[in-house]
């Protein structure tokens, strides 16, 4: 396997990437039409980090993690490693180093679907990571692979510079292109659910508020008494 290093990615907009990041991955997900999710295969190995960040995107060869030493020269402050490989493997090829270099360059977190290992110091350290499994197995550094292509990670497209949110929920994958629209449609989003959310303090159902009784009835659901359910 051969490939290429890109070093002068387009990266989405700082601001509009915060922005995302405080919405979170459920929210953006759903402004986007239910899109963009990597699917549950990838977990965090912490809880309560939520980050958002620009997509720096490794591929490697299997149990090989020679292009993440090449990628840490590729990242700038704000941006999300996301590493994947030609076919699966989840070895160890990310540890607690490897986190310190990339902390210290100010990049928010990794998104793998390798293993990784020295979670506790990763913890400690204060570097985020969702990955697909945590393995102590060692790797090589033997294997070209390419950083910043287009990359697939579990059910989403990953371009170098898109936005990246991650969270307790998951990992998600917003377009650079679509970032501005996809941020409008989270803020529509989280004032309808604040008025939503007002109505439920205050009694409301969401039965009637979503208009949801019609589409029981249409569904053929109906209500009857405890002695009518008996009876039948």
């Amino acid at each position: 396997m051969t490939g290429v290093i890109v070093t002068d990615i387009a990266r989405t907009d700082a601001a509009i990437v915060d922005a995302l990041g405080a919405h979170g991955v459920a929210t953006v997900h759903e402004a986007m039409g239910r899109t963009g999710l990597v699917g549950a295969g990838l977990r965090p190995i912490q809880d309560g980090a939520r980050v958002a960040g620009t997509a720096v995107t490794v591929l490697s060869w299997p149990a090989d993690n020679l292009m993440i030493h090449a990628a840490v020269e590729q990242c700038r402050p704000g941006d999300v490693l996301v590493v994947t490989t030609v076919s699966p493997s989840v070895d160890g090829a990310f540890g607690e180093l490897f986190g310190t270099a990339l902390h210290a360059r100010g990049v928010r977190g990794l998104v793998t679907t390798t293993g990784v290992r020295d979670v506790a110091e990763l913890r400690e350290l204060g570097f985020p990571v969702w990955s697909a499994a945590v393995n102590a197995q060692g790797t090589v550094k033997s294997t070209g692979g390419s950083v910043n292509v287009p990359v697939v990670v579990g059910g989403a497209v990953v371009h170098p510079g898109d936005v990246i949110v991650a969270d307790d929920d998951g990992v998600l994958c917003v377009p650079r292109a679509d970032a501005a629209a996809a941020l409008a449609a989270a803020d529509a989003r989280v004032e309808k659910e604040a008025a939503d959310r007002a109505a439920y303090q205050a009694g409301a159902l969401s039965l009637d508020r979503k208009g949801l009784r019609q589409s029981l009835s249409d569904l053929g659901v109906v209500y009857m008494t405890q002695q009518e359910y008996d009876a039948r």
